[in-house]
C-alpha cells in the first residue's frame, strides 16, 4: 500500500488538476461557442486566412456524416504525409545522424499510430527517426490527433445538448483547437519543460568524454516541444525508446509530476465542458465524479501490493510514482511510460488493462468523454427498462437506433483485441517475438492489441513487435478502434440534436445516485466482457505468485 505522505501528495495533485481543468473548461467553452475576446484581433485574421487557403466555409453547418467525412479526410491526408516523410527521411534535411528510410510496414504502423492518437512505437526514436521525422511527421500528427479528439468531443456535446442546431463545423473546431488551445498551451509547457532540464536543440547528437576515459553519445534534440504535446494531447509516444524513463525526457521528480499532471489536464476538463455546453454544470460534475471514481479504483488495484523499487524502475522517480504514472497513462489513454512494464507485479498490469478496457476512466483527449457518454446512453436505457419508463437523457428520448449504435461501439472493442490476438498465437507470430503460451506470454500479446484497439500506445512487446504481422495487425486495430466509436457517437449526437426535448426528464442524471449507477454499470459491462482475458493473463500470473509479467 502507498504511504500517508504519498496519498496526501496524490490528493494534492488531483485537487490542483481538477481546479485547473475547471478553469480550462471555461476557456474551452468560449473557444468553441465563438465568444468574442481580445485574442480575436490577433488570431481572427490568421484563422480567416487558413479557411480561405483551405477553401472551406467555417460557418457552414454540417451533418454528422459531413463532420465525420471531413475528419476522416484530414486525418488520412496527414497520415499519408507522415508516411511519405518516414519512408524518405534519408533523402530529406534535418538528418544529421544519417538515419536510413523506415521500412514500409513500420512506417505505415507509425503513421497510423500517431494519427489515431495511439502512438504505439515499434521503434526507438533516438535510433530510427531524423529530426525532421520527429517534428514534421510524428510531432505534427500529435497536434492533429489531439485536435481531432477535441473536435469530436465538442461536436458530440453539441448534439447531446440540442441547443446548437447540430454538431457544428469540423474545420471551425479544428482550426480553433490548434490556434487557440493546443499550440499556445504546448508552447508554454515546452518552455517550462526546457527550463526544468529537457533538451531542445537541432545541432545533432553530442559526443562527450567520460571520467573513465571513454566516450558517450548524448542524444539531444527538440525534446521539450515534443513532450509538451505528447503529454497534453494524451499522445504518449516518446522521443526516446525508453519514453519518460529516459533522463533526457524526464530528468527529475519535478518533471515527472508535471508531465503526469499534463496528461490528465484536458481529460479532466472535458466533463466540466460538457456541463457548460448542455447548460447544466451539475451534469458535468456527476460525470467527473464517475470518471475519477473509476480512476481511483484502478489506482487502488495497482497498490494492493506495496510497490518495490527494482529492475526496470528509475531510482530518481521511485516505485510509487512509477506505478501511479503507469495507471494514469493507461487510464487517460496516454500510454507513455516512466518504467518498464516488466518491472511491475501482475496487479499493476491488471489495473492498466482495466483503464484500457474501460476507455473512460477518464480516457483519451476528447474520445474518453464520448466513450463515457456511450456508457451513459446504455445506462439510461437499462435504468429506463427497469423502471418501466421511456429512457431519456437531457430531455431527449433514447431510441433503439441509439442503442444499436452504442452496442456496435462497445462490442467492436473486444473483437479488435480478441481476433488479432488469436491470430497471433495460431499463426505463430506470438512465438516469433518471444511470447510463450503461459500467463506472461498471453498477457503481453493481449496487452499489445488492447493498447492498439484502445488507442493507448503502451506496449509490453516494444521493438520486438517490429514484424510485418504485428505492424499491420495493430495498425488495423488502431484505425478501427479510433474511428468506429467516433462514427457511432457522432451518429447518436446528430440524431439527438434534432429531437424534441421533454420539459421534465423522467430520469435525473445530475445527481450522485446516477453517478453511482453509471460507475456500477461500467464496471459490470467491462468486467463481464473481459473477465476471461483477466483470468488467463494477470490474475493467473498473480495466483501463480509471479513477481512481474
Amino acid at each position: 500500500m502507498a504511504g500517508a505522505l504519498e496519498l496526501i501528495w496524490l490528493a494534492f495533485v488531483w485537487a490542483t488538476v481538477i481546479v485547473s481543468g475547471w478553469l480550462l473548461s471555461t476557456y474551452l467553452f468560449s473557444v468553441y461557442t465563438g465568444r468574442k475576446g481580445r485574442i480575436d484581433k490577433v488570431l481572427g485574421p490568421v484563422e480567416g486566412w487558413i479557411y480561405r487557403a483551405a477553401g472551406v466555409d467555417p460557418a457552414k453547418r454540417m451533418t454528422w456524416k459531413e463532420y465525420m467525412a471531413s475528419l476522416l479526410t484530414l486525418s488520412l491526408a496527414m497520415g499519408a504525409f507522415a508516411f511519405i516523410v518516414l519512408i524518405g527521411q534519408a533523402y530529406l534535411p534535418l538528418n544529421p545522424q544519417h538515419f536510413p528510410n523506415m521500412r514500409w510496414d513500420l512506417a505505415l504502423n507509425t503513421a497510423v499510430s500517431f494519427i489515431t492518437n495511439t502512438d504505439l512505437q515499434h521503434y526507438a526514436g533516438e535510433t530510427a527517426l531524423s529530426y525532421l521525422s520527429q517534428m514534421a511527421a510524428v510531432g505534427t500528427l500529435q497536434f492533429v490527433s489531439a485536435a481531432v479528439g477535441l473536435c469530436v468531443a465538442v461536436a458530440v456535446f453539441r448534439g447531446f445538448s440540442g441547443k446548437y442546431g447540430g454538431v457544428g463545423n469540423f474545420y471551425y473546431d479544428f482550426v480553433r483547437s490548434l490556434t487557440r488551445v493546443l499550440i499556445p498551451l504546448s508552447f508554454a509547457a515546452a518552455l517550462l519543460l526546457a527550463a526544468l532540464g529537457l533538451p531542445q536543440a537541432l545541432g545533432g547528437y553530442i559526443t562527450a568524454a567520460t571520467v573513465g576515459g571513454g566516450t558517450q553519445t548524448i542524444e539531444v534534440g527538440p525534446v521539450a516541444s515534443f513532450v509538451s504535446i505528447m503529454q497534453l494531447g494524451t499522445n504518449g509516444g516518446g522521443y526516446y525508446g525508453a519514453n519518460a524513463a529516459s533522463p533526457y525526457q524526464n530528468p527529475s521528480p519535478a518533471t515527472n509530476w508535471l508531465e503526469m499532471w499534463m496528461m490528465i489536464l484536458f481529460v479532466t476538463a472535458m466533463p466540466f465542458l460538457f456541463g457548460r455546453i448542455v447548460g447544466n454544470p451539475r451534469e458535468g460534475y456527476m460525470l467527473l465524479i464517475a470518471v475519477y471514481t473509476l480512476y481511483a479504483i484502478n489506482v487502488a488495484i495497482a497498490f494492493i501490493e506495496t510497490p518495490q523499487l527494482g529492475a526496470g524502475m528509475e531510482t530518481r522517480i521511485g516505485a510509487f510514482s512509477s506505478v501511479l504514472w503507469t495507471v494514469t497513462a493507461t487510464s487517460t489513454m496516454t500510454g507513455s511510460a516512466n518504467a518498464s512494464l516488466s518491472a511491475f507485479n501482475p496487479l499493476v498490469i491488471l489495473a492498466a488493462l482495466m483503464g484500457m478496457f474501460t476507455q473512460a476512466a477518464p480516457g483519451g483527449i476528447g474520445t474518453g468523454a464520448i466513450f463515457l457518454l456511450l456508457y451513459v446512453v446504455v445506462t439510461v436505457f437499462i435504468v429506463g427498462l427497469m423502471a418501466g419508463r421511456t429512457p431519456e437523457y437531457l430531455g431527449a428520448k433514447i431510441t433503439p437506433g441509439d442503442i444499436k449504435n452504442a452496442v456496435i461501439g462497445f462490442v467492436s472493442h473486444p473483437l479488435l483485441i480478441l481476433v488479432p490476438a488469436a491470430l497471433a498465437f495460431s499463426l505463430g507470430a506470438a512465438a516469433s517475438v518471444g511470447a510463450g503460451s503461459g500467463a506472461a506470454g498471453f498477457t503481453s500479446v493481449m496487452y499489445e492489441f488492447a493498447s492498439a484497439a484502445s488507442n493507448n500506445g503502451s506496449s509490453m512487446l516494444g521493438t520486438a513487435a517490429n514484424t510485418v504481422f504485428f505492424n499491420l495487425s495493430t495498425a488495423a486495430a488502431m484505425l478501427l478502434g479510433r474511428y468506429i466509436p467516433i462514427a457511432v457517437m457522432l451518429a447518436i449526437a446528430g440524431s439527438m440534436s434534432r429531437r424534441v426535448r421533454a420539459t421534465g426528464a423522467s430520469l435525473k442524471t445530475d445527481n450522485l445516485l446516477f453517478a453511482c449507477i453509471l460507475v456500477a454499470s461500467i464496471l459490470v459491462l467491462v468486467v463481464l466482457t473481459f473477465l476471461p482475458f483477466f483470468m488467463l493473463g494477470p490474475i493467473l500470473a498473480a495466483l501463480q505468485g509471479l513477481n512481474a509479467i
